[in-house]
């Protein structure tokens, strides 16, 4: 079982949790109808995410199976037959698409929007997986584009509206991710000697100084945020110090990238450090106090 969940890379549907942003921002995280459907867009964008992941790992066998860490898993190294995968990934594009049906028929509304987003992720990462991930540039822009996607979807699912800001703040946070993890396969390629096609396009000074405009915009863009007239008036004012937090989860990260040069992908550095993750924590706590306890 192990390997089908390795397949599926489950500890990847954290990043699905962007759904949840329009409902944790409209401070409507105790309605039980709204957050069961963004409970439902979770699950579904997750099954997406899972399918595309297949296609991916499908399509890059052969390359995967030369790569030190990459030719681990299950499809490079045998332990799920490509037979599998594909009827694995057929069943998840089938699961999809019935909960999609389930999910407007148990809440009454119309889901097109919502369908339209599910569809639209999946075609970009069609053009992701088989031409766009070798092109530089283009590729850290699909990935953060498929952020914005989850927190639409979240907004389109719930009825709820989402802040321009929210939307600008989603796709720099993913640059950051994008570029930090392709600054680790620089790393890595120097050490290994092997590289992919879309590096040819990078190296790590550009990935430093991208890197270092991205968390800078990324702060810009939540300070915005929080000092627009619409989120002043729906919260204390004093949600303005929560960009202390934001700031310091940023610094923190460019520090385990740039001073201790880690190379592993964003999203491991997040499970494995403390420091960014009592401050996630923190910032959630902070929050939620300026949310339902304003007075």
């Amino acid at each position: 079982m192990k390997k089908y969940f390795k397949l599926l890379r489950i500890e990847q549907w954290v990043k699905n949790l962007f759904v949840f942003v329009p409902l944790f921002f409209s401070g409507n995280i105790k309605n039980i109808d709204l957050l069961s459907k963004s409970i439902f867009a979770f699950i579904i964008f997750s099954l997406a995410a899972s399918a595309v992941y297949i296609l991916n790992d499908y399509n890059d066998i052969e390359a995967d199976s030369k790569h030190p860490e990459k030719r681990k898993r299950p499809l490079a190294s045998g332990a799920v037959s490509k037979s599998q995968a594909i009827a694995i990934f057929i069943g998840l594009i089938a699961a999809d698409i019935a909960l999609v049906f389930f999910a407007q028929a148990y809440f009454q509304q119309s889901l097109w929007k919502f369908a339209a987003i599910i569809g639209s992720y999946f075609v970009m990462n069609l053009a992701y997986t088989f031409r766009l991930k070798h092109v530089p540039i283009i590729d850290i822009s699909i990935i953060a584009l498929g952020f914005v996607l989850r927190v639409l979807a979240g907004g389109y699912i719930t009825g709820i509206s989402i802040s321009q800001w929210a939307i600008l703040l989603t796709f720099v946070l993913a640059l950051v991710l994008a570029i930090g993890k392709r600054r680790g396969e620089l790393i890595n390629a120097q050490v290994s000697g092997k590289t992919r096609k879309a590096l040819d396009g990078y190296n790590v000074q550009f990935a430093d100084i991208a890197l270092s405009i991205s968390v800078t915009l990324a702060i810009v863009c939540y300070l915005m945020f929080t000092l627009s007239p619409e989120v002043q008036a729906k919260f204390h004012q004093r949600v303005f110090y929560t960009v202390i937090f934001v700031v310091f989860a940023f610094l923190r990260y460019l520090q385990q990238t740039l001073v201790y040069n880690r190379t592993e992908s964003p999203t491991k550095i997040v499970y494995r450090d403390r420091y960014i993750q009592v401050t996630l924590l923190l910032w959630v706590a902070a929050f939620l106090i300026q949310i339902y306890f304003k007075k």
